[in-house]
């Protein structure tokens, strides 16, 4: 860029002195206390390294669990679960709206047969899981629970997240079914449910990955991923829960992007803003409500096509400001991704970059190594500061619903990634292999991942398998029970569980959902 200043627009001084940013013990708390700036725990990594997950499923279950069983023989330490589309909206594999879609970007879930197969041979109780699913996340933590309970595992014992988070979709990734009042009603209902069964579970991942890769700045990401934190916060207080009952679980999801220094400073403002507002807005009593616990992953939409080799460099400093940010879990995108979905060799290469940051640089070694430097002291005070004028403009417009219905937060996402895209067509950010130093010449030849036609068809045989071997009139029981609880007011992810062991699929799970709540019709005001 021809001024200098971050990717967010912060502008960046030639040379920073103590009084660009007030750095004290007093300023920035001790690590594992208020306000947290330096990490949720005393010793950080010295205790324990970050949870490496590596965001891995496609095609079938079967398909899926064998490249489950490599990663975690090569060092993963927790899964992390792709779906493909139809599960993520709510369509069995049979459906006309699933045709062409059924495992391509992601594993075919839709029974409870499925997540069986899907974890063969692993132990719920002795991993941690990660299932990226939102508008259906009730029904993937139902099979899930259903599937330890049958391997004998205590479901007060699970450890994972659902991402659960539905607000975001609306702003930035489109994958979801109902409209508000049925998704909050869900995602509380979860809540509340994993408090009294589920207490070591986190409930959703409230994330900003998919408004950053949509186009926001880092400062929008941190405001926008917190307003909806916020919605959901007051969402289920409305519905007559203690805040300090639920947010213990609330967990986090963050983009990590090639603005080395910004990215370090966004986590560690992020975990100050969390603390304050939790303290200061909920009036949480807890110290374990005011922890900001995140899971990061490398910005997939910084990987190229072109000269995808490039891609691991940038994947192992966006893992290393992560690091050095204080993540608890992190993934480490492969170089192909801008291509198809990575293939084992290089989805193996993307968990050795974790590894070798982790065992060979000693950056794990102290806490907060950048603590005190007074560029990052001075990007994390600005950074903080903000992100409360936008928490401050989105209460002014009525709140995080109210702008998500305006499109003023779609808006101001988009009006970013025109800007940055200006700047990158123009030159003035520079993308190695893209706008600058290009080879002419033949890229080296690269391996990719397919995904074949015949996943699909076996799919839909298989569904229909299922259905013709169950109880119909007990699967139909169930159906009928959760509608009706849907339009009152019993626990939906009680009922939810019980229509999984009565043999319902997820499309007929989401279609009686859908009966009651009707669909999520997308803000059209551009």
């Amino acid at each position: 860029m021809t001024d200098f200043q971050t990717r967010s627009g912060i502008p960046v001084e030639e040379t920073y002195w103590p009084e660009n940013a007030i750095a004290s013990r007093e300023t920035l708390g001790e690590s594992g206390h208020f306000p947290f700036a330096r990490g949720v725990q005393k010793d950080m990594y010295r205790g324990r390294l970050w949870t490496m997950r590596q965001y891995a499923g496609f095609g079938s279950a079967e398909e899926s669990n064998q490249r489950y069983q490599y990663l975690l023989s090569q060092g993963t330490m927790g899964l992390s679960i792709a779906f493909d589309l139809p599960t993520q909206l709510g369509y069995d594999p049979d459906h006309p709206r699933s045709k062409g879609e059924v495992g391509k970007v992601g594993v075919s879930i839709s029974t409870l047969d499925d997540m069986r197969t899907l974890f063969r041979g692993i132990d719920p109780s002795k991993i941690s899981t990660s299932m990226t699913i939102n508008a259906t996340a009730s029904i993937l933590l139902a099979f899930y629970v259903v599937v330890a309970e049958e391997q004998g595992a205590s479901i007060r014992d699970l450890r994972g997240t659902v991402q659960n988070d539905v607000l975001k979709e609306y702003i930035a990734r489109g994958n979801y079914i109902f409209p508000a009042p049925g998704t909050l009603r869900l995602t509380t209902d979860m809540f509340a449910w994993c408090g009294e069964n589920a207490p070591k579970w986190n409930p959703i991942s409230i994330s900003g990955y998919h408004i950053r890769e949509a186009g926001s700045t880092a400062v929008q990401e941190l405001a926008f991923t917190f307003a909806n934190a916020i919605a959901y916060i007051e969402a289920a207080v409305l519905r007559g829960l203690s805040v300090d009952a639920f947010a213990g679980q609330l967990s986090f999801f963050f983009n990590v992007h090639s603005d080395f220094f910004e990215e370090i400073a966004k986590f560690r403002a992020a975990r100050k803003i969390w603390a304050k507002i939790m303290k200061e807005r909920f009036h949480a009593q807890d110290p374990r409500s005011w922890m900001l616990r995140f899971h990061s992953q490398t910005a997939g939409s910084t990987l190229t096509a072109q000269q995808p080799q490039n891609n691991v460099v940038r994947v192992a400093l966006q893992a290393l400001s992560s690091v050095l940010g204080g993540t608890q879990s992190l993934h480490t995108n492969s170089l192909d991704e801008a291509l198809a979905l990575p293939t084992e060799s290089s989805a193996r290469l993307a968990l050795r970059t974790q590894q070798v940051i982790a065992y060979e640089t000693n950056v794990t070694q102290t806490v907060d190594p950048l603590a005190g430097s007074w560029f990052v002291e001075s990007l994390t005070q600005e950074l903080e500061k903000r992100t409360f004028d936008y928490l401050t403009e989105i209460d002014r417009r009525g709140g995080t619903i109210r702008c998500i219905e305006t499109g003023y937060i779609q808006n101001e996402i988009s009006n970013s990634a025109y800007r940055d895209q200006k700047l990158i067509d123009s030159g003035a950010i520079k993308v190695v292999g893209v706008n600058c130093y290009k080879d002419p010449g033949k890229s080296d030849p690269l391996e990719v991942m397919r995904i074949s036609d015949e996943i699909e068809s076996a799919a839909v045989e298989k569904i229909r398998s299922y259905r013709s071997k169950r109880v119909e009139a007990a699967t139909q029981d169930a159906l009928q029970s959760l509608k009706l609880g849907a339009l009152g007011s019993l626990n939906l992810q009680t009922l939810i569980i019980h229509a999984v062991k009565a043999g319902a699929t997820l499309g007929e799970i989401s279609d009686s959902l859908r009966s009651v709540f009707g669909l999520y019709q997308e803000y059209a005001g551009f």
